[in-house]
């Protein structure tokens, strides 16, 4: 098994974070109470769509994947991503997700669902990882150990794995518990990317598109409809261009 190099804090950032908990915990607590609560998005999470050769898809995660954010399925990130794949396939498609899992929270879901073949699985997961208390070394193996469920399991051939957004910059998250889940999502987002990149199945999504305040969810935490277009034609793309 090949892991992810994880970056270190260094002896000055951890003296950083010593001094702060107290208040990262007051912050956390804050935002918990203070963000809106979003609903996921509206819609089948399950179809059939396009002409073409078959495909089968599987999208699994969180509230990301879930849609929270916007109004519909269709706006959401697996819409879009059915959308701009049903010109070149025959596409069945099913949503694993909900608001709040985590990783672990999503393998055990995971086991309990139909063991049926896909082709491809796109993961967004890995959000509620870094906002636990389980160190960044913990969420990668969580990381590796939903893979390995995911090709037992489903006999599947490609996965796609979701990078970590820019949690540095969501609006709604106070300094300095902004700046420290940063710096926890930039250290496993990449681990990942080194270990998914050892993988010959896996293939890593950088979830670096312009993240402009307007282009993102009325929470200031989760995708708009822009960026899940974005997300959608990312993973599109790396689809068309191993399946086509």
């Amino acid at each position: 098994m090949i892991h992810g190099r994880i970056e270190k804090h260094s002896p000055f950032q951890w003296l950083i974070v010593g001094c702060l908990f107290p208040l990262l915990i007051c912050q956390a607590i804050w935002v918990r109470m203070t963000v809106p609560k979003l609903a996921e998005a509206e819609g089948p999470r399950e179809g059939i769509a396009g002409r073409g050769a078959p495909l089968r898809i599987l999208v699994v995660g969180d509230s990301s994947a879930a849609g929270v954010g916007v109004s519909k399925q269709t706006k959401a990130l697996v819409g879009q991503l059915v959308s701009l794949l049903t010109g070149d396939f025959n596409v069945y498609w099913k949503l694993i997700a909900t608001t709040g899992w985590t990783t672990a929270e999503l393998r055990r879901i995971l086991k309990t669902v139909p063991s049926i073949p896909y082709d491809v699985v796109l993961t967004a997961s890995g959000v509620n990882d870094i906002t636990s208390r389980h160190s960044v070394a913990a969420c990668l193996i969580e990381q590796i150990q939903l893979v390995e469920l995911l090709r037992e399991r489903f006999a599947v051939q490609h996965i796609i794995i979701s990078g970590l957004p820019p949690v540095h910059r969501f609006p709604s998250l106070p300094q300095p518990l902004r700046w420290y889940l940063g710096v926890r999502a930039k250290r496993l987002d990449t681990a990942i990317r080194t270990w998914a990149g050892g993988q010959p199945d896996c293939e890593h999504i950088p979830m670096n598109f312009p993240l402009d305040p307007d282009d993102m969810a009325l929470d200031g935490f989760h995708p708009g409809a822009g960026i899940y277009a974005l997300w959608g034609q990312a993973a599109a793309a790396i689809i068309k261009k191993r399946w086509r």
